[in-house]
This record gives C-alpha cells, sequence and structure tokens, in this order.
C-alpha cells in the first residue's frame, strides 16, 4: 500500500492497547416499523442551508413522520451567500421559496426562520443569545432533534456554528435554571435526544434503513434548486452532454427522469445497498438517546443480550462544505 497506509481494523489491531485511539461503539440497525409507534411525540429539524436536512437526514425524518412525530423545521440562517440569484435579497428570497417547498414535501408543520446573517453567525452577543433562546424554545418540547455534529470540522461555517448553538440549546433547555419562563409556560424539558450526521468523520452507532422513503427522499431534494448538489443539476447536465452529441443513459430523455436518476444515482450513490448491515438504503448518525436507553443497552450487554452491529468510526467524506 501507498506510504504503508493500514486499514483502520489492521492498524488499530497493532496498536498497543494503551495507545489504541480507534473508536467504536455499538450500532443499532433502525428499520421502518408499522402503525404509528412514534405518535404525540415532536421533531425539530435544524439547519443553516436550504439543503442540509434533505440531503443528511431526509429520509429518516420521513420514516419518523410516517411513524407518528410531528415535526418543525427549524433555519437558523438566512442562506444569503449561497445559491442563485442577481442580487443578494434574490439568493435569500430564492432560498426561502425552496426550504418552505422542503418542508411541505418532509411533511412538517412549520418552518422557523432564525434570519441570521449567514457568514456573521457568530459575530455578535445579541444575534448568537436570540439563536440559542429560539433553539432552545423548540428544542423544548421537540425530541429528536437533527443537526450537524459539533465539531466534526475545525473551519468554521454557518454549519458549525449552528451545529453547536443546537447541542447548546439541547442541554440548557434540559436545565432548571435556564429559560424557566418557558417551562412556567408549560413547556417539557427536553429528553436530549439527538441525531447527528457529518460531512467528516463522526462516530456513528445508529443506521437508519430508509429503503421505503428513497423516492420520496429524491422528491424533497428536487425542491433544492437555489443551492446544493442536487435540484435540476441532472436536466443541465444532459443538456450539457447533448450539446457534445453525447449521452448518459441513466439520465433518460427528459428533465425529470434526468433530475430523479442523478440525485438518486449521484447525489445519494453512499446510500446504495449495504452488505454490512443489511439494510437497503442506510443512513448513518451518532445518536445521542436519553438516559434510560444506555442504561437498557448497558443491561442487555451486560445479559448477554445483542445490542447491535460492532463498527468503527467512519466518515462521509462529502465535498459541499459551506
Amino acid at each position: 500500500m501507498a506510504g504503508g497506509a493500514l486499514p483502520a481494523a489492521a492498524s488499530a489491531a497493532q496498536e498497543p492497547a494503551s495507545f489504541r485511539t480507534t473508536q467504536q461503539a455499538d450500532v443499532v440497525l433502525d428499520r421502518p416499523q408499522s402503525g404509528k409507534p412514534h405518535a404525540g411525540k415532536v421533531l425539530a429539524a435544524i439547519q443553516p442551508h436550504c439543503d442540509d436536512i434533505p440531503i443528511f437526514a431526509g429520509g429518516t425524518v420521513l420514516k419518523l413522520i410516517d411513524e407518528g412525530y410531528r415535526g418543525f423545521l427549524i433555519r437558523t440562517s438566512n442562506d444569503e451567500m449561497a445559491g442563485s440569484g442577481a442580487t443578494v435579497g434574490e439568493v435569500v428570497l430564492n432560498n426561502e421559496r425552496d426550504t418552505l417547498e422542503v418542508t411541505r414535501r418532509l411533511g412538517l408543520e412549520k418552518l422557523y426562520t432564525l434570519g441570521c446573517r449567514n457568514h456573521m453567525m457568530d459575530g455578535s452577543s445579541s444575534s448568537s443569545c436570540a439563536r440559542g433562546s429560539s433553539s432552545s424554545s423548540a428544542c423544548s418540547r421537540s425530541t429528536p432533534s437533527f443537526a450537524t455534529t459539533p465539531g466534526a470540522t475545525t473551519k468554521r461555517t454557518p454549519t458549525t456554528t449552528s451545529a453547536q448553538s443546537v447541542e447548546a440549546a439541547c442541554w440548557m433547555s434540559g436545565g432548571r435554571w435556564d429559560y424557566p419562563e418557558h417551562f412556567e409556560a408549560g413547556l417539557a424539558r427536553n429528553r436530549s435526544e439527538k441525531y447527528y450526521f457529518s460531512r467528516g468523520p463522526q462516530l456513528v452507532n445508529r443506521v437508519v434503513d430508509i429503503s421505503p422513503y428513497m423516492d420520496r427522499k429524491v422528491d424533497v431534494n428536487l425542491a433544492n434548486v437555489t443551492q446544493g448538489p442536487a435540484g435540476e443539476n441532472g436536466s443541465r447536465l444532459r443538456r450539457s452532454l447533448a450539446q457534445q452529441g453525447r449521452k448518459l443513459p441513466l439520465l433518460g430523455d427528459d428533465d425529470d427522469t434526468a433530475n430523479r436518476a442523478y440525485i438518486k444515482d449521484l447525489v445519494f450513490h453512499d446510500d446504495a445497498p449495504s452488505s454490512a448491515n443489511n439494510t437497503a438504503s442506510p443512513v448513518t448518525f451518532h445518536y445521542i438517546g436519553p438516559t434510560e436507553e444506555y442504561a437498557t443497552r448497558a443491561s442487555s450487554a451486560k445479559h448477554g443480550r445483542a445490542v447491535g452491529l460492532r463498527a468503527l468510526s467512519t466518515a462521509q467524506p462529502q465535498s459541499w462544505l459551506r
């Protein structure tokens, strides 16, 4: 191998135990459930950009809504720095329209926009306080929350700033003294159940099978025409190839076929069937559940009952980090 590189498992096996740094976790495989086992529960999907949740958690959100959750989408930024438009104002408007359509296609009840300036999200204490307070209010009455993994990259972006704010909002909303007016108004304390996704390496301990929801996930991502890797990029590629006298059979003979095939087979190639965990369309998360779940899993492991698969820390090397 080039440079003497070893596979992660082999490298970990050769490390002295006292120096071993390979992260491991028991992986829970979450398959679709019949009926409405989550009726009465609420989830919050939180993103700084209009295509984050659709790309990384769209299928899982669709699955949980189908299983009984009510859901809300929280957009932390005004999304002014990414996407098509002749002016900044047009970019903001186009992204807002896309996000409203994403909210509808995901089956979520409402979109909340905190409106922080896209590249100035951590620039003032007042906006940070407003963001944290609003997120806390939403998270206090919702479990689980979906967001990017805090600290997944050292690069300061709206994504990492938003993720860190969500993490702080979740643990503060479960405390006794933070935002007591919320609880006195009737909101319940957050149980801090979180699904974290990442554009870089993270410890994976939950694999969600979204195979019945892949076509609907594609439909959600078709709504993001202003920015991101999905939207109408398939039809653009088909037309570009046609001008060169070339054709990619995958893209078919019309724009809708091209867009859907491009998203399903190229954008979401990582969601292809996996023999490692026997799922048709696996999506990975770092899941943080309520305390009682950890106690149950620890008890199961102690008494020899299977709690899931064993996996190493994995990466999702996406190239559109903003």
